[in-house]
Order: structure tokens, then C-alpha cells, then sequence
């Protein structure tokens, strides 16, 4: 029996195949003409891991305004690549108003994958305790939308009584080691970690500290051939400094600097990744910014190379960016 369609009915079916449904958003292609690699925004705080064939990137924000002389920072942003050269970026995942007991900036942070979950792990402002937090977010998807993952913070700024400061819980990094267990390591002027329950939303044991000369914020973590490495930001304007070790509790040995200060940027921050038998080094400098300050970055991509025993080469920063291997 043929039905009648309605012309109403027939208009709103012949629209829908043609406009995409609210909220929907096609990821966004571009390819980098050399460092930084992303041109028509401020990027920050990189954080990158591999899931499938793909890379992730998730970055801060910035969002000074002309003549601002201080950070200001809504939103994380993310994108992804099969080749490290070709590029997409997804639709805003996660924004600092997305967790309701913040009140804002959205500083450094680090996905990783368990169980199929994406856990983002966030450095912001608390609203009822005094200084910096961090809070965990959760995805079923890598590129989100994201989601509170606990109503509070993980961390807050009355956990941590080493250091004076109000900031020393920033910057997030996380691992899952070769047994299962998840470590958090983060901190400004002191570094902390501590175990995560396999749930990745609750603390399981004491925070302790890492000794690190000279160690500023950015910790960063990764293990590669059997070598744990935790690379840092260190003094100010910053470096890049890193130790090495065989366990993840130490003891760390201290290896120097693995890079230099990031042209026209007071900070500098990490990440490191293994992808597809090429190791990178995702940075941050002040390329763009031609507002002044140091408020305004931009993230860039070089090689990272390892010695025979493990250690790493220094990294030379370049504008030609991994297009054009060395």
C-alpha cells in the first residue's frame, strides 16, 4: 500500500538530509606550513597521546586580549592526525565552565584512554577553595564532548602543604605502567604523585614528592625500552630539563636540559610521544604573538631523537617543523 506523505512531512525529511543535526560539526582539515602548526588561534599546554592510528592533541586556549599582560584561558581544544602532517581540529571538547565548582581558566591537561573511557585530567581554578585544582572529565570518544567525572575536584589546594603557593596544583600528567597500575604526577615548584584506582577518579595511597633540581611546573611522564622519563619545565624563563629512571618511584637521575627557552614565551611545556617508529617533541613557543607579552603562544612539533642508552639528544627547535626531518 503506497502512503500519502504529507508536504510538510516530505519538506522537513528533504532538509534533513541536506542540514546537519544541532550541535554538529565536521571536523575541520588543515596542514602546517612548518612551526607552529596550528596559525589562526593561540594554542598552549600541549598534551598528545596515540590511540588507534591517530594522534590527539589537546591544548589550552589563549585568549589575552590585545594589551592583557596575564593568561586567560576558557577552553580546551583538540585535534587529531593519522600522519603527524595532516590535521583536524574537532569541535571545542571541554570548557573550564563545564565543572561546576570551578570559576574558571583552563590551564594545562592530559588525556589518556582506559577501558574504553578518555579521561581528561585538568589544571583550574577552584570556586570555593583557595587556588588551583585539578578535576578529571570523561569521554566515551577521544575527541568528546567531555564531562565532569566526579562533581568535584581531585585535587585541591589544601591537599598539598609543602609549598605556600596557591598554584602548585597545576599541570597535570599521567601514566598507566606496565602492570596496570595509574600514576598522577603534576605540581608547580614541588613535583607530586600519587596512584589513581583503576576507576582514574580517586587517589589510592599518599602523595609524595619527586626531587628534581630546579624542577619550575610541567611534568611530564612517559616510559620508553624500559626507561621511565620525566621531563619538566625548570627555572624561569623556562627550560626543559628531564631525569631518568628504571622505576617509577625512583630513585630519578637527574640528565640536563633537553631544550632551550621557547622564543618569545616565558614558559615552555611538553609532551612526548612515540608514533608510528618517529618520536616527537610537542612544544609551545611565542611565534605568533605580536601583541607583546607572553601571553599569547603557539604550539610546534619537532623530532626528538634517544641515544643508544637511553638518553635523549637535545632538542633543536625549528620553523621548518618535522616536515623537513633533519
Amino acid at each position: 500500500m503506497i502512503q500519502t506523505i504529507k508536504p510538510l512531512y516530505l519538506t522537513l525529511l528533504i532538509c534533513s538530509a541536506v542540514i546537519p543535526l544541532a550541535g554538529a560539526q565536521e571536523a575541520v582539515k588543515f596542514k602546517p606550513a612548518g612551526n607552529p602548526i596550528i596559525k589562526d588561534k593561540y594554542t598552549a599546554d600541549p598534551a598528545a597521546f596515540v590511540y588507534g592510528d591517530s594522534v590527539y592533541l589537546y591544548t589550552g586556549h589563549d585568549q589575552a586580549p590585545k594589551g592583557k599582560e596575564f593568561y586567560e584561558m576558557h577552553e580546551w581544544l583538540c585535534y587529531s592526525s593519522a600522519d603527524m602532517l595532516n590535521w583536524k581540529e574537532h569541535k571545542v571538547p571541554l570548557r573550564a565552565k563545564d565543572f561546576s565548582w570551578a570559576k574558571g581558566d583552563s590551564w594545562a591537561s592530559q588525556v589518556i584512554e582506559r577501558d574504553g573511557k578518555f579521561y581528561w585530567y585538568v589544571s583550574i581554578t577552584h570556586n570555593t577553595i583557595n587556588g588551583k585544582a585539578i578535576g578529571v572529565a570523561v569521554s566515551d570518544s577521544p575527541t568528546g564532548p567531555f564531562k565532569d567525572a566526579l562533581g568535584k575536584a581531585l585535587i585541591t589546594n589544601d591537599m598539598t602543604t609543602d609549598t605556600k603557593i596557591s598554584w602548585d596544583d597545576i599541570d597535570p600528567s599521567v601514566i598507566i605502567d606496565q602492570d596496570g597500575q595509574a600514576y598522577l604526577f603534576w605540581g608547580n615548584t614541588r613535583c607530586y604523585y600519587a596512584k589513581l584506582k583503576k576507576n582514574m577518579v580517586e587517589l589510592d595511597g599518599p602523595i609524595q614528592t619527586v626531587s628534581l633540581p630546579e624542577f619550575t611546573e610541567a611534568p611530564w611522564i612517559h616510559y620508553r625500552k624500559g626507561w621511565y622519563y620525566l621531563s619538566y619545565a625548570t627555572q624561569f624563563p623556562e627550560k626543559i630539563a628531564y631525569a631518568m629512571s628504571k622505576n617509577i618511584n625512583g630513585p630519578w637521575v637527574y640528565k640536563g636540559i633537553l631544550n632551550e627557552i621557547a622564543g618569545n614565551s616565558n614558559t615552555n611545556h611538553q609532551a612526548i610521544i612515540d608514533f608510528k617508529g618517529k618520536s616527537y617533541f610537542i612544544y609551545h613557543n611565542g611565534g605568533l604573538n605580536t601583541d607583546g607579552g607572553s601571553y599569547r603562544r603557539s604550539v610546534c612539533i619537532d623530532h626528538l631523537y634517544y641515544n643508544k642508552d637511553g638518553s635523549i639528544k637535545r632538542v633543536i627547535m625549528t620553523t621548518e617543523g618535522i616536515a623537513k626531518s633533519r
